[in-house]
């Protein structure tokens, strides 16, 4: 019970005020930060004992609370809320700048022919579906069949679309088409996360009071939880895919890059980066983490469950996932 902290600092909770737009940003940043996809494996423990230790009381001498914080946050960066297990690398939030940078920058690049859309399209989607379901909400597993129902459908619905848009657009001005792959992925995402997180919507996920204290399932609280999550991934694409095709459109006139044409994918890849380390953390604050919904907007059984055993309760709150 020795240490220089006091045992009462909640480290359930993020470090900034969840309840502010700016609150939640910093608290993103620090979670898409990615410098944390290149800690080691030991580090990552040492970030999880002492957080699980001093959630228990026990706090190692000398700790500090700024040590404690960022413990906190390279444990919340690689461990899933709910089900406390490692989570895949390259499905962790704090992947998705170096990732999204990659992919997005060649969907960007090389949208002019057909097995390029389709190859990148799927790339895309096999990676959309690695952090759909590394960052779901809940602690049940989704079985094998669902997850490859979720994915055939994801990267169908994107490649069917991105060339759809891709045919339609010979007939519009040149940088139409250089949009073709956001709106690919916006309509991926709107199929790949709800089906990804099926589950979810079938049986419901933890819905809890404020102090945490479990009060069942609701397939309500899933479907607000989707949507917020599908939002902030549309979100996190417009700067990435909208901001770059305007630049590349204007650079590739320049002598130099046309001099120089090997140089049209390390620059968009670039461009589509700084954009990313901005949009990434922004557009996850967009919504709180906690969401929260009233108990008269659950499903008539469990706001009758609720109502029975805790009926001071007017609000209930649940992780809605990333």
């Amino acid at each position: 019970m020795s240490g220089d902290i006091p045992l009462n600092i909640n480290i359930k909770e993020p470090r900034w005020d969840q309840g502010t737009f700016m609150g939640r940003a910093q608290h993103f940043f620090m979670v898409t930060d990615p410098r944390n996809v290149l800690l080691s494996g030991a580090v990552l423990e040492d970030a999880r004992v002492t957080v699980e230790n001093y959630r228990q009381g026990i706090v190692r001498p000398g700790l500090t609370e700024d040590e404690l914080w960022r413990a906190k946050y390279v444990y919340d960066s690689a461990f899933h809320p709910d089900t406390g297990e490692k989570m895949i690398l390259v499905g962790r939030m704090s992947a998705q700048v170096p990732m999204n940078m990659t992919i997005t920058g060649c969907m960007l690049t090389f949208y002019r022919t057909t097995p390029a859309v389709v190859f990148w399209q799927w790339v895309n989607q096999s990676f959309n579906a690695v952090v759909n379901y590394t960052n779901r909400s809940g602690d049940v597993p989704l079985t094998v069949n669902q997850l490859g129902a979720a994915y055939v459908s994801a990267t169908t619905g994107a490649v069917v679309t991105a060339l759809g848009l891709k045919s339609l657009a010979k007939h519009l001005p040149a940088i139409m088409s250089r949009f073709v792959p956001f709106a690919a992925v916006a309509a991926a995402n709107c199929i790949n996360i709800p089906f990804m997180r099926q589950r979810e919507l079938k049986y419901g996920i933890p819905i809890t009071d404020e102090e945490g204290n479990r009060l069942g399932e609701s397939t309500k609280a899933a479907q607000q939880a989707i949507v917020q999550v599908v939002v902030s991934r549309i979100g996190m694409a417009v700067p990435a895919m909208a901001i770059p095709p305007v630049i590349m459109n204007a650079l590739e006139k320049k002598a130099f890059m046309k001099r120089f044409p090997v140089l049209n994918a390390p620059v968009q890849v670039g461009l589509v980066g700084f954009c990313l380390v901005f949009a990434t953390p922004l557009c996850c604050a967009l919504f709180p983490q906690k969401s929260s919904m009233s108990v008269s907007s659950l499903e008539a059984d469990v706001q009758e469950r609720i109502r029975k055993s805790s009926p001071h309760i007017s609000t209930v709150f649940f992780n809605k996932g990333l």
